[in-house]
């Protein structure tokens, strides 16, 4: 008889969560990752005080109140919103595109002075039908939002040129004609007061973690220790690459602590010129609004990806889809293993969505009238 019920490959979200929910079923479950810390790229250093997002900015945001309440019954989150600030040469814009963000660009005051603008930008741009990133995004805005605030920032994310780039990337692009920094419209949204790891410790609390433990290297050992697998990465390296890689692109972090209290008074600044390295400087303090007497900051560089780094976004071209449907294709006929996450799936979530998709798979599985506990 296998030693446990469940084996959950990957301790990023969806791992934890369906860990928990595993856990409070009466299951016994054995957690797996190779890195030295639980927690996935939601995972946080704690330096001068301070959380620091190791992976990059997350900032959690939903409409769906139990999965609001699910979180919040682990760790309480602040109110932060997040608000940030683009540098285009030197001059600052406010995101997402606002009221605020025409009136620096243009000096309009009214929506309607607004939409006028817009409208002869967009006709002066003559796209009729757009056939990459770069012509969609003209139809959508004109010239002038494009480039200073969207060319240069969308070449360094994907390290090609815009008129290179499938126009599905961007079907369309928020405008809101009102004076209105929040970045995301959902209802709920905040930071977790004390940082991510909190989250990760109330999910895994009762749960047997072992860490630095690569499935990979022992895979017959791994496989027969347990009754089920839930598998969280990479879902072509589980089948072995048969029908060839799936690709990603990659992210640099360089972070630095700095001996003054604010640096750049907002949490996340993207720089938008193609000449400027890296696309965003992060300062982790404002995100639970601190007051230490230190900050950090952490520049991130867009990277191309090998297998060696950790991959970041899905490059969900035709390509790559045809590939992962094969490979999709055989996950569906296992009967001993559950794929879940953002590498076993092949897509970029947010947070939500993976704790909503693991709390989904939970129920499946265990065919159960459970509801989300909220403790």
């Amino acid at each position: 008889m296998p030693e446990y019920d469940y084996l959950i490959v990957g301790s990023g979200l969806f791992g934890c969560v369906f860990a928990h929910e595993a856990t409070r079923r009466g299951m016994k479950c054995l957690l797996i990752d190779k890195r030295n810390h639980a927690g996935g790229n939601v995972y946080c250093d704690k330096v001068e005080g301070i959380n620091v997002h190791r992976y990059g900015a997350h900032i959690f945001h939903t409409n769906d109140k139990a999965v609001w309440d699910f979180v919040n019954s682990f760790v309480d989150f602040n109110r932060y919103t997040n608000s940030p600030v683009a540098e285009y040469q030197g001059k600052r814009y406010n995101l997402p595109f606002n009221m605020n963000t025409f009136y620096q660009l243009w000096g309009v005051k009214t929506p309607q002075e607004a939409k006028d603008k817009l409208a002869v930008e967009i006709g002066l741009s003559k796209v009729n039908a757009p056939a990459n990133l770069e012509q969609q995004a003209l139809s959508l805005v004109g010239k002038d939002i494009y480039e200073k605030l969207i060319k240069g920032y969308t070449e360094k994310q994907w390290g090609r040129p815009a008129s290179e780039l499938p126009a599905f990337i961007i079907k369309r692009l928020p405008l809101r004609f009102t004076y209105d920094n929040n970045y995301f419209n959902d209802r709920y949204q905040g930071i977790p007061i004390g940082g991510y790891n909190k989250l990760t410790e109330g999910l895994l609390e009762g749960v047997e973690v072992r860490l630095n433990s690569d499935y990979f290297s022992d895979r017959s050992k791994w496989d027969n220790i347990a009754e089920h697998i839930v598998f969280t990465g990479h879902i072509d390296q589980y089948y072995d690459y048969r029908f060839g890689h799936l690709e990603y692109r990659s992210l640099r972090f360089e972070h630095e602590v700095l001996n003054m209290e604010n640096y750049q008074g907002n949490a996340v600044v993207n720089y938008t010129e193609r000449e400027v390295p890296y696309t965003r400087i992060i300062e982790h303090k404002h995100f639970e609004f601190g007051t230490q007497e230190k900050t950090v900051i952490t520049r991130e560089f867009p990277d191309e990806w090998t297998q060696q780094k950790e991959a970041y976004y899905p490059i969900n071209d035709e390509r790559n889809t045809t590939i992962f449907e094969k490979y999709r294709a055989l996950s569906k006929q296992e009967d001993k293993v559950i794929f879940g996450g953002r590498l076993a799936t092949y897509q970029y979530y947010d947070m939500h969505q993976v704790i909503a998709s693991a709390l989904k798979a939970a129920k499946v599985q265990f065919s159960d009238n459970y509801e989300i506990t909220i403790k």
